[in-house]
């Protein structure tokens, strides 16, 4: 099977740091940006919003596809944002107001209580292999990167809430890392690394 990868994202940040992330995972891999329709993602789970894209993009360009659903978890608010982390502050998916909102929301929780986990579902579809488009073979793998919230953003790097996100162990926000230390540590690199062991696999079959 083809080395040839599709994102389903038009997200060119998450395709730029998947490349850099998969590049050494997977020998021969071509990851390419997806220009498809974008799916509802009407799932209850990071799991099941990860693996609606991968369906969507697979079924769509006839590519092995691969997906994640990623947000930001905080414990004193239950786990929210998550799966609705990037549209926190409405539809339109605005970093800044989705940052601005979160933070207005914990203003009043002390430091020791604003704990919060960085969580990424990532997703491996395969195209239908026959005439009734039934999906190929689908895995998903979760990782978690485990932190706190800080009160006011910091840092240029990254995208999302990681500029009021501190990582574990870490006096800098996940903004102020570096790619390659932000590579080494993140959720999203996590789940893919678990995930890339089974598309080293099924593209070798």
């Amino acid at each position: 099977m083809s080395r040839r990868l599709v994102l389903a994202s038009h997200n060119a940040h998450k395709l730029e740091e998947l490349r850099r992330v998969l590049g050494p995972l997977i020998p021969g891999i071509e990851l390419i940006g997806y220009d498809g329709p974008e799916p509802v993602e009407n799932g209850l789970s990071f799991e099941e919003n990860a693996l609606i894209k991968a369906r969507a993009a697979a079924a769509h360009t006839g590519l092995p596809a691969i997906a994640d659903d990623s947000g930001i978890s905080v414990d004193v608010l239950g786990g929210c944002p998550g799966i609705f982390s990037a549209r926190w502050a409405g539809p339109a998916r605005d970093d800044r107001a989705n940052v601005e909102l979160l933070l207005w929301q914990l203003s009043d929780i002390a430091d020791e209580h604003r704990d919060a986990g960085f969580v990424c579902a990532a997703a491996l579809v395969l195209p239908a292999t026959n005439e009734h488009g039934t999906p190929g073979a689908e895995v998903c793998e979760l990782g978690v990167w485990k932190g706190s919230v800080l009160r006011e953003p910091r840092g240029e790097h990254g995208f999302g809430y990681d500029p009021i996100f501190r990582p574990e162990g870490e006096e800098r926000s996940a903004a102020e890392l570096a790619a390659a230390e932000k590579d080494a540590l993140s959720h999203r690199t996590r789940a893919f690394t678990a995930l890339a062991e089974e598309i080293n696999a099924r593209l070798s079959d």
